[in-house]
């Protein structure tokens, strides 16, 4: 019996020696087979790992591991077989560092999709708006660009140049609308606004987006908006803010002439939505009894209410979420910060004690001096290049430019305009890289 325990022991060992050996062939075959690909990903692994996993600094060229005194100090791995290991490097933090390097690499980074619709003159507005994204985001970028026909050849000169920011790319669609209603979409509030509702139907392989209008100001990553598609619960579909925090001064409860969400409506420039849910969702409606999917349910709401309804899309949203409250997720005020929350004095709590996260500079803001805060926002974030530099030396200029306009609501409150915005830069471009 003995004999035998000690023979299934012996076998024991052998396997266990022979399954190390294994993932010591697979380590070296992942590094080197692929010397061409994989090495500069295994690099910036390496970077990312250093840099307490926010990503490299920009501009920061992928340098790869330092063989020389890294190993020796946190015990990473040489990527050598386990009898070639120097006395002073521990086998075993090899063997789980290969495994763990190796999930890593088989799950790529998580790519998050941004969509806007630009037309007339809106293209030095959305390329701002995308400036502001890019500035201080850290996963990918896809971005779903929909325009006017003329509108392409801009879009590419201006975005084509940006060739050198790697973790973003975009796409151009033209506006397009079913083809038996078409003329009744285009006619609805503005030419391009209900394009927005056709979004789910036309990127059918994208599982979620992020809308917004033109006239956004990112002054966050857009990682952290990103990040509450993980707080939906099972039926939730889609997140908005509300239209207004104070009723009265709300629109949708004084005038409205169809159902709104909750007490004041939502509004939809800032839309985050899981577009899988949406396709799949049936839902309630005040038309039939049967419930009908998104792409059932658009043309039989407007006729029944295009006669009622002021605001468009974002009306038709409103009605549908009405009769479906718990698939809409509501985020604060500071994720659509609006002139609503300030022209009649500051009615905003979460921006007054965390800042601005998304400034929404709608009815023209940015471009007027109804509201000479909004402006003075935008022109800064135009004006700001991506070099590190200019983004770290934006502050200061633009809080003497906000001093100017404390004779207004919103210029009375101008720090919360520069709250988040402060906490970003210093976060994205202050921290020294082994920190970030």
């Amino acid at each position: 019996m003995r004999r035998y325990l000690r023979v299934v022991g012996l076998c024991l060992a052998c396997g266990f020696c022979s399954l190390l050996y294994a993932f010591s062939q697979l380590a070296v075959s992942l590094e080197e087979g692929a010397a061409g690909g994989r090495r500069p990903q295994a690099a910036a692994m390496g970077s990312w790992l250093a840099d307490g996993g926010r990503g490299p600094g920009r501009g920061a060229g992928s340098a790869g591991f330092d063989r020389s005194g890294r190993c020796k100090d946190l015990s990473l791995c040489y990527w050598n077989h386990y009898w070639m290991l120097p006395s002073d490097v521990c086998g075993m933090n090899c063997f789980w560092e290969a495994a763990f390097r190796y999930s890593l690499e088989a799950q790529p980074t998580e790519k998050m999709h941004l969509a806007v619709v630009a037309c007339g003159e809106r293209l030095e507005e959305t390329v701002t708006m995308l400036k502001s994204a890019l500035i201080f985001s850290i996963k990918p970028l896809q971005v779903h660009i929909f325009a006017e026909d003329q509108l392409h050849d801009s879009f590419k000169d201006r975005l084509d140049s940006w060739s050198f920011l790697q973790r973003f790319n975009y796409t151009l669609y033209p506006i397009t609308f079913p083809s038996d209603s078409a003329v009744e979409w285009k006619k609805l509030f503005k030419p391009c606004a209900s394009q927005r509702l056709f979004l789910p139907l036309i990127l059918k392989e994208v599982d979620s987006l992020l809308y917004v209008d033109t006239d956004i100001l990112f002054l966050r990553p857009v990682d952290d908006i990103w990040s509450l598609l993980k707080k939906f619960n099972s039926t939730q579909i889609a997140a908005m803010a509300p239209e207004h925090e104070e009723p009265r001064i709300g629109w949708y409860n004084r005038f409205a002439r169809h159902p709104y969400y909750g007490k004041t409506g939502v509004n939809s420039g800032v839309m985050l939505m899981n577009m899988t849910r949406m396709r799949r969702k049936y839902f309630k409606n005040d038309m039939t009894t049967a419930r009908l999917q998104w792409g059932d349910i658009l043309m039989p709401l407007l006729k029944k209410y295009k006669l009622n309804i002021t605001w468009g899309d974002q009306d038709l949203l409103n009605i549908m979420f009405f009769h479906n409250p718990e698939s809409l997720f509501v985020f604060p005020c500071q994720w659509n910060y609006r002139p609503d929350h300030c022209i009649y004095g500051s009615n905003c709590r979460e921006a007054e004690e965390e800042g601005v996260f998304i400034l929404h500079g709608n009815r023209g803001v940015y471009h007027d001096d109804k509201q000479p805060a909004f402006r003075a926002m935008y022109e800064a974030l135009r004006n700001c290049s991506f070099e590190d530099d200019a983004v770290r030396s934006l502050l200061k200029p633009l809080e003497l430019e906000l001093q100017k306009t404390v004779h207004t609501y919103c210029g009375k409150t101008y720090k919360i305009f520069i709250k988040q915005l402060t906490k970003s830069i210093r976060s994205r471009y202050d921290t020294p890289p082994k920190e970030r």
